[in-house]
């Protein structure tokens, strides 16, 4: 039996209202904390800080249904369980009984769970049986299909087969801190797929033939499968300009062997850098090099991420950056790249269609990806949708395949529930975020692994998309503005970079983006999933959204990355 340790900061359970959570230090191990939560009139204990990037869970929302999520990232836990739900968590949480006696409150639990933070699944797998699950793609959506099978314990095969030169890794840090050692953002190291008997295959496929269930490789290699999941993502966009082709250190964004390229380039610093596109990835990208060079980006629209966040909010953004000392060239086109006096190979500068001329010792674009899907593009028994994309039902699954292949990711044209959508039939949506093709992967494993013993459908799990971004503030998204939206309400202090923006179709609130207003996006995403976020009207007339549901949920500054 587990040791039983008190809590230091909890004298009685029935101080714990419904849907409170408390933090209390751990007697006997020091430094160590758990979580005390009560839903539903149940009390439970678990590790107190999400398994992704370590934010206190205390910061977070309960919902009725039994779910704590975090509020820096969306990562959502089973209360009860403490299973993961939704993506970014890699880990579990650990559960711990907790008690009152000799009035004071226990839990009983191994020293190493308590300090250890999560509980991750034993693996390790002696593959058996005729199944053969084949991912194509080296991404989140990867992570999320591959973890997922072996934490149900699928038996199968598992083969991945990617191009990128490094494992599954945290992507979203690319662009933020331009990281040029993979090993620090990989998901899971090496040691870890070799445990759990998953083949991580270096080559590029080249063409499927769905009838004889076989994918070809440029290595001349093939390989079968009974399941197949297509998580390509996406191809970042050139410019096909002028000089952009031929010219070197101008560069794109995708891989760490990229992120390494550029830190090359920018060597000691006090390098001029011109950045094509005000995207997040843009915008991150000349935050990261702000500090000790001189950055300009340039872009066609009004202002930084006006496609996303709308004119007003993207000002502020700018705004921040500029303080940073970040130039702008806003509602500006790009006509030419030219190459540099002191070394013709390389460019010198950007030329902008008003005949502006931005000298540059290296340009990066951030212009947009396109869906990797150029080995289908002539394959008989699909048709592309006209982005490249492939159209997909809520559970993933590409029509008129016997259900045996999958797409997620940034490939996916799915159908979207969240509100602003149809309500019946959901509306197709194609979302470019890390987060949604790791939840779309989790949900397609749990489609693989239900179909092996049950002939019965398996509903498919909801959630809603979120997104975070780190450009010089800490942005929090949640929702989506793919089927457009007619109007915002701003709540908060915008003058001092604290706000909430509620961007509205009609009355439907579609999405939510915050700024140091945690808890609030998380909040959102939980009533967005659940059908019943406030409505516009009730937003102006001045509804906390913290307060839905008679719960209330203290407001934090943001904090984490």
């Amino acid at each position: 039996m587990a040791p039983e340790f008190r809590l230091k900061d909890i004298s009685s359970l029935a101080d714990i209202r419904n849907f409170d959570k408390v933090e209390s230090e751990v007697e006997g191990i020091e430094g160590s904390k758990v979580l005390v939560v009560r839903v539903n009139d149940e009390v439970h204990a678990l590790n107190y800080k999400c398994t992704h990037y370590g934010a206190p869970l205390k910061l977070g929302v309960v919902s009725p249904d039994g779910h704590i999520t975090c509020a820096w990232h969306g990562a959502c836990f089973n209360i009860s369980t403490g299973d993961v739900e939704d993506a970014p968590a890699p880990s579990a949480l650990n559960k711990f009984e907790v008690y009152e006696k000799d009035g004071a409150v226990y839990i009983r639990a191994e020293p190493a769970a308590i300090k250890g933070g999560r509980r991750d699944t034993n693996v390790q797998c002696a593959v058996e049986g005729p199944e053969k699950v084949v991912v194509i793609g080296g991404g989140s959506g990867t992570f999320g299909v591959v973890q997922t099978l072996r934490d149900l314990t699928f038996k199968g095969a598992i083969t991945v087969i990617s191009c990128e030169p490094n494992l599954p890794l945290d992507r979203t840090k690319l662009s933020k801190t331009l990281v040029q050692d993979a090993k620090k953002i990989e998901l899971r190291p090496k040691e870890w797929y070799n445990a759990a008997s998953i083949d991580m295959v270096s080559d590029e496929v080249t063409s499927v033939d769905f009838g004889i269930k076989t994918i070809s490789a440029k290595s001349g290699k093939s390989y079968p499968y009974t399941k197949l999941v297509l998580a390509t993502g996406g191809i970042p966009r050139q410019i096909p300009l002028p000089g952009f082709q031929e010219l070197g250190n101008i560069f794109l964004l995708r891989f760490v062997t990229d992120a390494r390229a550029i830190m090359a380039a920018v060597g000691e610093k006090n390098k001029k850098v011109v950045i094509v596109g005000s995207s997040f990835i843009g915008m991150e990208v000349g935050n990261a090099l702000s500090r000790g060079n001189d950055v300009t980006i340039v872009d066609t629209s009004k202002t930084p991420l006006e496609r996303v966040l709308g004119e007003e909010v993207g000002k502020f953004f700018q705004t921040n950056l500029e303080k940073s000392g970040v130039k702008f060239k806003m509602s500006a086109g790009v006509d030419k790249a030219t190459p540099s006096k002191s070394d013709p190979s390389k460019v010198g500068a950007v030329h902008l269609q008003d005949g502006t001329v931005l000298p540059a010792d290296l340009v990066i674009l951030g212009v947009g990806v396109r869906p990797a899907t150029d080995f289908l593009r002539d394959n008989p028994v699909i048709s592309l949708e006209k982005d490249g994309s492939l159209k997909t039902d809520e559970s993933f699954v590409v029509s008129g395949l016997r259900g045996d292949v999958f797409a997620i990711g940034d490939i996916a044209t799915y159908p979207y529930h969240g509100p602003g959508s149809d309500p019946k039939k959901g509306t197709y949506t194609r979302i470019e975020h890390w987060n949604v093709a790791q939840n779309a992967g989790r949900i397609v494993a749990r489609m693989i692994v239900h179909s092996l013993t049950s002939s019965q459908p398996l509903k498919p799990k909801s959630f809603i998309p979120i997104f975070w971004s780190a450009v010089g503030m800490q942005l929090r998204y949640c929702g989506s503005i793919a089927g457009g939206w007619d109007s915002l309400v701003l709540k908060g202090e915008p003058e001092n970079s604290k706000f909430a923006a509620y961007y509205c179709k009609g009355q439907t609130v579609v999405a939510v983006a915050t700024i140091a207003m945690d808890p609030i996006m998380a909040q959102s995403a939980v009533l967005m999933r659940r059908g019943n976020m406030p409505s516009k009207k009730e937003i102006e007339d001045g509804l906390d959204v913290l307060v839905v549901g008679g719960r209330r949920t203290s407001t934090f500054v943001s904090g984490g990355i």
